[in-house]
C-alpha cells in the first residue's frame, strides 16, 4: 500500500515567537500606514533650498521629516499630497508641536527655481520647505529611496509633464526611515503614525 503523506505540523511556540520578531523587524508592525523601519537607508541628501542655499539632511536633524518628490507644475498628485499631509498634521494635534517638517523635493529643476519653490510651498504651510538639485543628483537620491521620475515630450509651447512617485517618506528625528504614506492611506492613519514617530 502507498504510504500516506505526512501531515504538516504547525511550527512550535519558539519558532512562532522567532517568526513574529523577524516580521516586526521588517517593518509595518503597529503602523496604520506602511512601516518601513530597517527597509530604507537613513535620510541623506545635498540639495539647493528655496532660499538658494545648500540644504543637507543634517540641517533637518532633531525633528521628524516627511519627504515628497514632486514638481510645482503638477496638476493633481502634488497638491493633493501636500493638502493631505497638512490635514494629517492638523489632525495629529499638539503632540507634534512645531517639530514636524515637510521637504518638497522638486524633480523638475529646469522650471522650479528657488523663488518658484518658495511661492509654492508658502501656499500650503510654513512647515514645508522646497528644494531641488541637478537631474543626476536627483536620480541618485530617488534611487536611494526606490522612487522614480521621468519627463514627457514637450508640446508646441515647451510645456511637459513629469511622472513621479506619489508616496511620502517619513523619517524620525534621527533621520531613520519609519513610514511610507501612500495615496490609499487615510488622513487619520497618517496622523496616528505621525504622533507615534514624533514620540520617538
Amino acid at each position: 500500500m502507498p504510504e500516506h503523506p505526512r501531515k504538516r505540523r504547525w511550527p512550535g511556540p519558539a519558532l512562532v515567537v522567532m517568526m513574529a520578531a523577524l516580521l516586526s523587524a521588517c517593518g509595518g508592525s503597529g503602523y496604520q500606514t506602511k512601516g518601513i523601519e530597517g527597509l530604507l537607508p537613513d535620510l541623506a541628501f545635498r540639495l539647493t533650498s528655496e532660499t538658494g542655499e545648500t540644504l543637507t539632511a543634517a540641517d533637518l536633524r532633531g525633528a521628524p521629516t516627511v519627504v515628497f518628490f514632486g514638481f510645482t507644475h503638477c496638476p493633481d498628485v502634488c497638491p493633493t499630497a501636500m493638502a493631505r499631509i497638512a490635514a494629517a498634521t492638523e489632525a495629529a494635534g499638539e503632540s507634534l508641536d512645531g517639530d514636524l517638517q515637510v521637504l518638497f523635493v522638486s524633480v523638475d529643476p529646469g522650471r522650479d527655481t528657488p523663488q518658484r519653490l518658495a511661492d509654492y510651498t508658502d501656499f500650503f504651510s510654513d512647515r514645508v520647505t522646497g528644494a531641488t538639485a541637478p537631474v543626476e543628483r536627483l536620480r541618485e537620491l530617488t534611487k536611494r529611496y526606490r522612487a522614480t521620475f521621468g519627463y514627457g515630450e514637450p508640446n508646441e509651447f515647451g510645456d511637459y509633464n513629469v511622472s513621479h512617485s506619489s508616496a511620502m517618506y517619513v523619517f524620525d528625528a534621527e533621520g531613520h526611515a519609519r513610514a511610507l504614506f501612500r495615496p490609499s492611506d487615510s488622513v487619520t492613519g497618517m496622523a496616528a503614525d505621525l504622533r507615534r514617530i514624533a514620540r520617538g
